[in-house]
């Protein structure tokens, strides 16, 4: 046998990668990335959030800060502006982590998008953010009317979208089955945890946002979780794979 008829065969035993196949795999990774085909109100998120994080990168200082100040979600604002202070505090970060949040959002609100509509998607998401926001915030106007806090108290920076983030997470966090579903509860309330620690745990801000993500998580858990499509059937067949023993036939 010559030395080319003898190469021949050995490329011949050799698995072929077509390149439809390799096409196939990136096509694949890439279904997971926020899209506006598959995914149009997270990828139409991240793109204004884009916008807001570049205006307060570039912006005059002095006109950011007073947009800022009108977006925040303090008692001040709430009390005066409720309705637009609500809508506008979460289309800006409270840093400039922008690539960070495009992960949150691929891990948690792309995915209930994906699989329930951008409809059931943003309901989710911006229920959570103005039940979190309303539940510790009416408190803290309440408190400061009744003279308990300081007045300064109502007027703090409150603008985020990490209520939102959370109530899809819990939301999700409820679809999963059997142990999963408790390693997630666990993680996101371990997050919640890191994110109060590493903050100023002993200012008025950081329980409040504690709080927050704490109601918004566990709103998405108790609340969205069951009321998701598919939620009862998933429920029915953990609570079988729990209590029917296996067959030993």
């Amino acid at each position: 046998m010559t030395g080319e008829a003898r190469t021949m065969l050995m490329r011949a035993g050799r698995p072929v990668v077509k390149p439809a196949d390799a096409r196939y795999r990136r096509l694949s990774v890439a279904r997971f990335v926020p899209n506006p085909k598959t995914t149009p109100f997270t990828f139409g998120y991240l793109v204004l959030l884009l916008g807001t994080t570049l205006l307060l990168e570039f912006a005059d200082p002095a006109v950011t800060t007073r947009l800022l100040q009108l977006s925040s979600t303090d008692a001040h604002n709430l009390w005066r502006r409720p309705l637009s202070s609500l809508l506008t505090s979460a289309i800006w970060l409270s840093d400039e982590g922008w690539l960070a949040y495009v992960v949150i959002f691929t891990i948690a609100v792309a995915p209930l998008e994906r699989r329930f509509g951008a409809r059931r998607a943003a309901t989710v998401f911006f229920s959570g953010h103005v039940l979190a926001t309303l539940a510790t915030e009416l408190p803290v106007m309440a408190l400061i009317s009744a003279r308990v806090l300081p007045s300064s108290a109502g007027h703090w920076l409150d603008v985020g979208v990490s209520y939102g983030f959370f109530t899809t997470a819990g939301a999700l966090a409820f679809l999963l089955r059997g142990r999963p579903r408790l390693w997630a509860l666990a993680t996101m309330e371990a997050f919640i945890a890191v994110i109060y620690v590493s903050d100023d745990p002993a200012s008025l801000d950081s329980v409040v946002t504690l709080l927050g993500h704490a109601v918004a998580a566990h709103f998405g858990w108790l609340f969205w979780g069951p009321r998701l499509p598919g939620a009862t059937a998933a429920q029915g067949r953990i609570q079988s794979d729990i209590h029917e023993p296996e067959s030993v036939v």
